[in-house]
């Protein structure tokens, strides 16, 4: 292997909650660079998490992130001439990447006003174990127990 693997860069916590995960969450509603604007709907966010729900807004959100992280998911690896679907354990940091990132996905789909308001809502479901972002979690790992089988393919 000749080239290195880039190394992850630390991402600074945000500056309303000091919260490494809120940062986190504004680099994936990031868009074209306006990360102003990404903070302003993450923050809008949490703010109408907090009046919906009467709890910490960032303890509801945490409560979302954990329940929309897949623990299992599955990989493609060619063996042979056929294609097999092995399911493999997923990272920490893949993990939340992942929850993050559907959660924006399926927030942005929903029916909503604003895309506060849609995060918002989308949050809400997640932290209540229902939506869009914890079925495609229970999807991921209907897939990886479906593919069980194939698990001794792993590498």
């Amino acid at each position: 292997m000749r080239k290195k693997r880039a190394e992850k860069r630390p991402v600074e916590p945000d500056p309303k909650y000091q919260d490494i995960l809120v940062a986190r969450m504004i680099n994936t509603v990031l868009r074209k660079g306006k990360k102003s604007l990404a903070r302003k709907i993450v923050y809008e966010a949490l703010d109408i998490v907090g009046q919906k729900t009467k709890q910490n807004p960032l303890d509801v959100f945490r409560k979302a992130v954990s329940n929309v992280a897949p623990l299992i998911e599955v990989r493609s690896r060619r063996i042979g001439g056929a294609t097999y679907q092995v399911p493999v354990e997923v990272r920490e940091d893949r993990r939340i990447s992942l929850a993050l990132r559907w959660i924006r996905v399926f927030a942005s789909q929903r029916k909503d006003k604003s895309m506060s308001a849609r995060l918002a809502s989308e949050i809400i479901a997640a932290a209540n174990n229902e939506g869009a972002s914890v079925k495609k979690r229970e999807d991921t790992h209907r897939m990886a127990e479906a593919n069980k089988a194939f698990a001794h393919f792993k590498w």
